[in-house]
């Protein structure tokens, strides 16, 4: 049975976060990690946020683990880009290519947030192993099965942070009309920033209402 993961980490623990935090403004989602056999290394698939791609493509490209860096796609406010990485380096991003894991969810700046299936308990312990050996430290959220998460009823993929961000928001009156609250004030119950409190909002809505409106083949 797979096996589904939740972790904070600072970006100080992986060559990735380390690379991307040089553009302070960037708010970055991975998207998949793609191993290059040919050269040992491995692909990683980034969004960035940011009305201003030249600062970040600038920072990535000057650091000496990157070998290259392609815009795939960009769109008003961001793009997404194929990072490919030069060199074996003991990170995160190579564990996470060598235990198989496929990642549901990750995004961060200064702390990432991460949500990773592995296809049984095995992929879990390999990738701990890598973590412990490789001396990447991160906090443990949440370990817990498909079948689990459905059990505790509707089954909208929420991570834990954007449920506590809409039931805060629903319950304080942040959704209503006139509003009763406002994102700063239920950041300070969460203890979160407005930033994240927003992007935590609008991931989870969106998940909802998908989920709720739209058909599966929508």
């Amino acid at each position: 049975m797979s096996v589904i993961v939740e972790f904070t980490i600072d970006s100080d623990q992986f060559v990735l976060g380390r690379v991307l935090a040089l553009d302070p403004d960037a708010h970055v989602e991975m998207e998949r990690v793609v191993p290059v056999p040919t050269s040992g290394g491995v692909m990683s698939y980034v969004w960035v946020q940011r009305r201003n791609p030249d600062g970040f493509e600038t920072a990535v490209r000057g650091s000496e683990s990157v070998r290259a860096l392609a815009a795939l796609d960009v769109i008003e406010d961001g793009a997404l880009y194929r990072v490919e990485w030069g060199e074996q380096i003991e990170s995160l991003i190579y564990g996470l290519a060598e235990t198989n894991a496929t990642i549901l969810e990750a995004a961060g700046d200064d702390q990432w947030h991460f949500r990773i299936r592995f296809d049984d308990h095995s992929g879990l312990t390999n990738f701990h192993n890598y973590c412990t050996s490789h001396d990447i430290r991160f906090q443990l959220d949440r370990v817990y099965t498909v079948a689990e998460d459905q059990d505790g009823g509707y089954a909208f993929d929420l991570t834990d942070a954007q449920r506590s961000a809409l039931v805060t928001a629903v319950r304080d009156g942040y959704f209503e009309v006139p509003r009763r609250t406002t994102l700063g004030a239920v950041g300070g119950k969460l203890g979160v920033t407005e930033q994240s409190v927003s992007e935590n909002l609008r991931r989870g809505a969106n998940k909802v209402l998908r989920k709720a409106l739209l058909s599966p083949s929508a």
